[in-house]
This record gives C-alpha cells, sequence and structure tokens, in this order.
C-alpha cells in the first residue's frame, strides 16, 4: 500500500517518470551501504529484536508520511527522504528475516516452507494494493493511515517469533563483514543464481512505471494502478500454492532460466500492451516466472549456506534483489525519459532474454544444477 500511495504521490507532484525512478534510488544506496553490517548484525543479535525494530522504525516513516499528507507538508525531496529510511530498515530486515526462517524448520521442509512463506508474502503484495486502489478512494492519506496501521501490526507480531539462543550468536560475532562475499565469491551456484535475477529484474522490471502506464497509457486510475500492482503477486501467489504442493524436485537449473526467460518475455509484451486486460495477464504471467526464480534462488542462497553465515550472506542476498528492485526502478525511470515509455519496457525485456543466454555460457554448473539440496553431478 504504502508503494502504491507514494509512486502515485511522486508522479502527481512531478508528472515526471525520472522522478519515480529516484523513489527506488533512495531506497537503493542505504542498502548498498549498510548491507555489511546488517548481515552482521542478523549473525550477532537476536533475530526477532533486530526484525522488531526495523518494523518499528517503517512504521514510523509511514506514519509521517500520513501526517505530511494530512496537513500538506509533504514534497517530493520528503517523500524520498521517508522511502531512504525505509529502504535503511529493510537493509536490517531482510537479511535478518531470511536467515531466521531455516532455524524455524527442519532442511528437509524449508524449500516447502519457503514456498508458504512466499504466498504469504504474495497474500499481502495483492492485497495491498488492491485494497490501497479502494482506499485512494478516500485520499491518499487515508492509504498511507492505514499502511502505518498495519506496519504496527506487524511490529508486535515480530515479538512471537522465537530467539535464536544466544550460544550461536556468541559464536558468530568474530566472524568477518566480507565472509558473506567471500563465500558467494566461491560458490558459482549461488553467484549465478542471484546475479541472473540481478540483472535480469534490473532490465526487465517495469513496475516502477506503472503509475504512468495506468495514467497516460491505459486510463485506468488509481484504481486501476492497484490493480496492475497487485498482478504479479497475483501470479506469484498462484505459483506459490502450487509449489507448496508440489515442490521443485528436478532440473532445477533449466527451470531457472526458463522462468527468467518467461519473465523477460512478457515484461516485452506488457510494454506494447494497450488493453488493459493483456496488461494484466503478462503481469500475472510474469509474476508467476518471476516467483519459480525467486523460490529456486532463495533456496540455493539458504540450503549452500552455513547457518552461521546466513546473515550475512542473506545481506548481500538482499543486496542483489535491492539492486534488481530499486536501482532497476531507477534505470527504468532513466530509460523512460531517455527513450520514451514504451520502447524502455521493450528494450528491457529484450535484455533481460539476452542476460538468460550470456549466463547460461557463464554459469553452466548452474544450467546443470538437478535438485537444490545437492550439487551436480559431473
Amino acid at each position: 500500500m504504502q508503494v502504491v500511495a507514494t509512486g502515485w504521490s511522486v508522479y502527481e507532484l512531478t508528472e515526471s517518470p525520472l522522478a519515480l525512478g529516484l523513489v527506488g534510488l533512495a531506497q537503493f544506496i542505504p542498502r548498498v551501504l549498510l548491507t555489511l553490517w546488517a548481515g552482521a548484525v542478523a549473525d550477532r543479535h537476536d533475530r526477532r529484536t533486530v526484525a522488531f525494530i526495523c518494523t518499528a522504525v517503517q512504521w514510523l516513516a509511514c506514519t509521517i508520511l500520513a501526517l505530511g499528507s494530512w496537513q500538506g507538508f509533504l514534497t517530493r525531496e520528503g517523500i524520498f527522504v521517508l522511502v531512504a529510511v525505509m529502504g535503511a530498515a529493510r537493509s536490517f530486515e531482510m537479511p535478518t528475516m531470511q536467515s531466521l526462517l531455516p532455524n524455524l524448520v527442519p532442511t528437509d521442509a524449508f524449500p516447502r516452507a519457503l514456498a508458504m512463506s512466499t504466498a504469504a508474502t504474495q497474500i499481502a503484495i495483492i492485497g495491498g494494493p488492491a485494497l490501497a486502489g479502494v482506499v485512494f478512494m478516500v485520499s491518499v492519506t487515508a492509504v498511507y493511515a492505514v499502511a502505518a496501521g498495519l506496519f504496527l501490526v506487524s511490529s508486535a507480531m515480530m515479538l512471537t517469533m522465537p530467539r535464536v539462543p544466544t550460544v550461536q550468536l556468541a559464536q558468530r560475532s568474530n566472524q568477518s563483514l566480507l565472509a558473506g562475499l567471500h563465500y558467494i565469491a566461491g560458490q558459482p551456484v549461488v553467484l549465478g543464481a542471484i546475479s541472473l535475477d540481478l540483472f535480469a529484474v534490473l532490465l526487465g522490471g517495469a513496475t516502477a512505471m506503472l503509475p504512468i502506464f495506468a495514467k497516460d497509457i491505459l486510463h485506468v486510475g488509481p484504481t486501476g494502478l492497484g490493480l496492475l500492482q497487485a498482478a504479479p503477486a497475483a501470479g506469484a501467489l498462484a505459483m506459490t500454492l502450487y509449489l507448496s504442493r508440489h515442490p521443485l524436485s528436478h532440473g532445477i537449473g533449466k527451470q531457472l532460466f526458463v522462468s527468467v526467460a518467461i519473465f523477460g518475455l512478457f515484461t516485452i509484451v506488457f510494454g506494447v500492451s494497450e488493453s488493459f486486460w493483456l496488461s494484466i495477464a503478462s503481469l500475472v504471467i510474469l509474476g508467476a516466472a518471476d516467483c519459480v526464480s525467486v523460490v529456486i534462488r532463495q533456496s540455493l542462497v539458504q540450503l549452500e549456506t552455513p547457518d552461521d553465515m546466513r546473515g550475512r550472506v542473506s545481506a548481500v542476498n538482499s543486496v542483489f534483489i535491492g539492486a534488481s528492485n530499486q536501482l532497476g526502478e531507477f534505470e527504468s525511470g532513466v530509460m523512460a525519459a531517455w527513450l520514451g515509455i514504451v520502447p524502455s519496457v521493450v528494450v528491457g525485456g529484450a535484455g533481460t532474454l539476452v542476460i538468460v543466454a550470456l549466463w547460461a555460457v557463464l554459469f553452466p554448473t548452474l544450467l546443470r544444477r538437478d535438485r537444490l539440496d545437492q550439487s551436480p553431478k559431473p
């Protein structure tokens, strides 16, 4: 809901695709600057407490957005600052939450648990934009206010999770901040998986431009924007529900590359579409394809990493995710300002297909990977 509201607010204030891209850049910069410390914090301190603090900070920032919108003092610069604060909080929250999940379930159940966790997230991602579209009928202030209330609920729910035993945390405290980078650099399967996601979504991510498509191309307004924002998550939810019952077993590497190629292909379809329902369908399909790649990548990262390093490895992984999302938003804004909105999306989707072909050559071990829980046979 907060993403929909800030995107709409910035475009209403500026009518600039570059300004929409700057929203992503404002979130990405703190992630780059804080990632190594975020991973160390996730390994050294109680992960439940860290997650609680991160969510509470996001509640505070969203509350200020609501007050600023209500009182009329919310500016473009103010939005940039507040989303940067939220980006800083998510820099710590993401590796903490990712590294906590393997502590809650046995290893053999992890892929299924990850799919269920992803499904829960996708339900929120679908419900949030859709609810935002309805609440927009009252005002954008109401959207910020409801989002702030939900952040407050999330903060309280974080406290219900179990603590990681302090003896494990003490053993982690002497590890290098750079250990996550060194570990990933020495693991071609993990490096290939997360870098494939980085470059594919960096080039193919069109979601930052959805306010422009909703307002100027498809002419569906804020309610239509909510549906467009929810469409990728709807596809991802359908896929995660399927994967929770039918977990991925064989041909993991090939499935990863195919899913990213489908993502790029339907990004192109979305870019050229002038039909609202074709655009929705394209976003649903690319969301489902992206979900497959997310589940494979996240499973590989967590299952291939020792528990005492999961925080730092997850922190580096979160930078790749942040680069593909927030930096991808900035790239989309720059490309749209340079080439125009439709050509920029089409070029980005085509670039994703090129990356898939190139990565198949550069990371053959990843392409040959058969199962999530074992190395490929020679």
